[in-house]
This record gives C-alpha cells, sequence and structure tokens, in this order.
C-alpha cells in the first residue's frame, strides 16, 4: 500500500471534536454515490456492510449500536448517526470528477488518532474499489501503525490508547 496522500483532519463541530477526510476521486458523484450508499459496493471497502435503503428515518441495530439514517439528497449527501455519533459522506462535481468529504463527529477527542487510522485505512480502499480492484482489508492495515503514530503526532494526542487498540486486534505485536 502506498503511504497516503491526504491525512484527515481534527476539527469541531457544534463544539464537538470531529474527523473530517476530503478525497478528489476521477469518477463522477453518480459511480461515488454507488460505493458510498449500496450495500453490496458498501462491503467490498467500508468497515461494516449496511443493509440500508438508505433514506431518512432509517435504523437498524449494528454492532451493538443503532444507527439512524439522517439525511439523504441522492448523488450529494448522506448522512447518519451511529451510536450517538454524527457521521457523512458529502459528493460533489470536481474537475471531472468527485469531491468527496467524510466526516464523523467523535465523542472522545482522546481517541481522534485511532478512529482518525481507521477510516484512512478504510477510505483507502475506495479508490481501488472504484476501479474495480479489491484491496484486502489486511492489506489496508499494513501500515495501520505508522498512519496512527502520525495522527497522534498530528493531533497532539497520547497514542497510547491507539496502540493499546492495534495489539488488542492483532495489528500490532
Amino acid at each position: 500500500m502506498n503511504e497516503p496522500t491526504a491525512y484527515g483532519t481534527l476539527e469541531t463541530i457544534d463544539g464537538r471534536a470531529a474527523l473530517r477526510f476530503e478525497r478528489t476521486l476521477a469518477h463522477p458523484t453518480e459511480r461515488v454515490w454507488r460505493a458510498v450508499s449500496v450495500p453490496a459496493e458498501l462491503e467490498r471497502w467500508f468497515p461494516a456492510a449496511v443493509n440500508w435503503t438508505p433514506e431518512v428515518g432509517e435504523t437498524f441495530e449494528a454492532a451493538g449500536a443503532t444507527l439512524e439514517v439522517t439525511e439523504v439528497d441522492t448523488h450529494h449527501r448522506l448522512a447518519w448517526v451511529y451510536a450517538g455519533q454524527p457521521q457523512s459522506f458529502e459528493l460533489t462535481a470536481h474537475e471531472g470528477g468527485c469531491r468527496l468529504i467524510f466526516t464523523h463527529v467523535i465523542d472522545d477527542p482522546a481517541l481522534a488518532a485511532q478512529t482518525a487510522t481507521g477510516w484512512e485505512t478504510y477510505l483507502s480502499r475506495l479508490e481501488p474499489h472504484l476501479v474495480g480492484e479489491h484491496v484486502s482489508e489486511e492489506a489496508a492495515h499494513e501500515q495501520w501503525a505508522e498512519i496512527h503514530e502520525r495522527y497522534a503526532e498530528r493531533f497532539g494526542v497520547d497514542p497510547t490508547p491507539g496502540r493499546r487498540f492495534a495489539t488488542a486486534q492483532g495489528q500490532l505485536t
């Protein structure tokens, strides 16, 4: 896997910490929309396949927490709240392709590096998916420790919680 070229940022939205990732993709918004909204496509690159339509108000349990779809603007914006944390994809046409912005409002800023690293590794699988290639979850996680340390440094957070998480997941030994 190549080193990520664009890192996520740590921002504040409505007084809460939020991770923001921006990617420019050489694909039309309609194609990227399918990748972020169709369950059969999501399961190829996203951390969990969600069995949604999606439509506003749709709810279901996923990994022990509730997910509720809060906004659907086809080909432009898909937002949901998962375990009390707002998350969204925003798509805009950009230079013959699409600009994707993924935002995740997080409850614990101390976990920002760990959470950002997770999203970075999954988002790294999106572009290959869009061109018909498959990057395994294992391959995407090969540089997890290195990416995590960079995020911890960039965000000025203690890397210890992320290191413990990665060790528990078998990503660090």
